[in-house]
């Protein structure tokens, strides 16, 4: 029979000390089991972030409709899925070789100084390789599983953004936006040529709708974060000139996408475009002017401009926008 230490005894204390030590021990053996799993984790999703996901949804938005559209309905799954992916990882590939380049300006800058490169999480060497693997990796893809046009413009888009816009346009010119327009609406291509191999008006009105607007979304953006634009010497147009030329250029800009959104029913009739899409387009488009025009009201009244109000309501119109193409295209 073991003997029971009398309490506040050696023997007792001795026991306390044990098993403390003991718990510590495995407490301490369980945290470095941890760690590599944590780890991981976290350079994981240090190299997501290096793709700017968000960016990405909001890319692929616009890449179903399209597919829709060629299809006249629901294209098969398996073509869905590998455009979405391979388009997945060529905006991927796009936005790192971005990170990379933009290193420097991205330490100058509030709202990018914690990105993977400039807080040291990933080496600009790693990144610059990752985003070599990306791009091989979704042209193979791309035209392995869906049509060598998609791929060919995917390579395009990829190439376009990362040295075109990233090295050249947008730090020696106000018009940078616009220039990147147009790798921020080659998902519309990309998704309709996966699936018919060509191009045809429908995808360059939707492409078009896109294009347009990207000024006034990105613009707004430009506007509330200016002064890290500034700070980093980066001439967007919120910077370069006076609060109310961008607000006409805004208001300018949504009209033209608006406008552009309704041609695709004389243009896309044969796709199942019809009035229904239609009025939807009519009735996004007031709001998302209205909003433009608010937003233009406030500057020139001196009052707090709030854009972040038209950032958020382009995001609703696009996104809205996909979905009465979609509905049309299935009905």
């Amino acid at each position: 029979m073991t003997a029971v230490p009398v309490p506040g005894s050696k023997e007792a204390r001795a026991v306390q000390v044990r098993d403390a030590v003991t718990a510590l021990s495995e407490r301490q053996t369980e945290f470095v089991q941890r760690l590599p799993a944590a780890a991981l984790r976290a350079r994981l999703g240090a190299y997501i972030a290096l793709t700017k996901p968000r960016i990405i949804e909001l890319l692929l938005v616009t890449t179903v409709p399209a597919m829709m559209l060629a299809a006249r309905g629901w294209p098969s799954w398996r073509l869905l899925l590998f455009t979405l992916l391979g388009g997945t990882l060529a905006a991927g590939a796009a936005n790192v070789f971005n990170c990379y380049y933009d290193r420097d300006i991205d330490k100058l800058m509030h709202r990018t100084q914690r990105r993977p490169l400039p807080s040291g999480q990933v080496s600009a060497r790693a990144a610059l390789v990752f985003g070599i693997v990306l791009s091989v990796t979704s042209i193979a893809l791309l035209a392995v599983t869906t049509t060598l046009l998609a791929a060919a413009l995917a390579a395009g888009a990829i190439f376009y953004y990362a040295v075109l816009y990233t090295m050249v346009f947008k730090r020696h010119t106000r018009r940078s936006t616009e220039f990147g327009g147009v790798p921020g609406a080659a998902p519309v291509l990309i998704g309709w040529a996966a699936v018919t191999g060509s191009l045809d008006w429908p995808p360059l009105v939707f492409f078009g709708v896109v294009f347009c607007w990207q000024m006034p979304h990105f613009w707004a953006l430009a506007m509330r974060f200016k002064d890290d634009y500034a700070r980093a010497a980066v001439p967007m147009l919120p910077v370069v000139t006076t609060a109310v030329s961008v607000g006409r250029q805004i208001v300018a800009w949504t009209w033209a996408t608006v406008a552009v959104s309704l041609l695709l029913w004389p243009l896309a009739d044969d796709y199942g475009i019809g009035l229904g899409y239609t009025l939807a387009a009519v009735g996004l488009g007031t709001w998302f002017i209205v909003e433009a025009h608010r937003l233009h009201r406030r500057i020139t009244r001196g009052a707090e401009t709030k854009p972040m109000q038209l950032f958020h309501v382009s995001i609703s119109y696009l996104a809205l926008l996909s979905v009465g193409i979609v509905v049309d295209a299935i009905i």
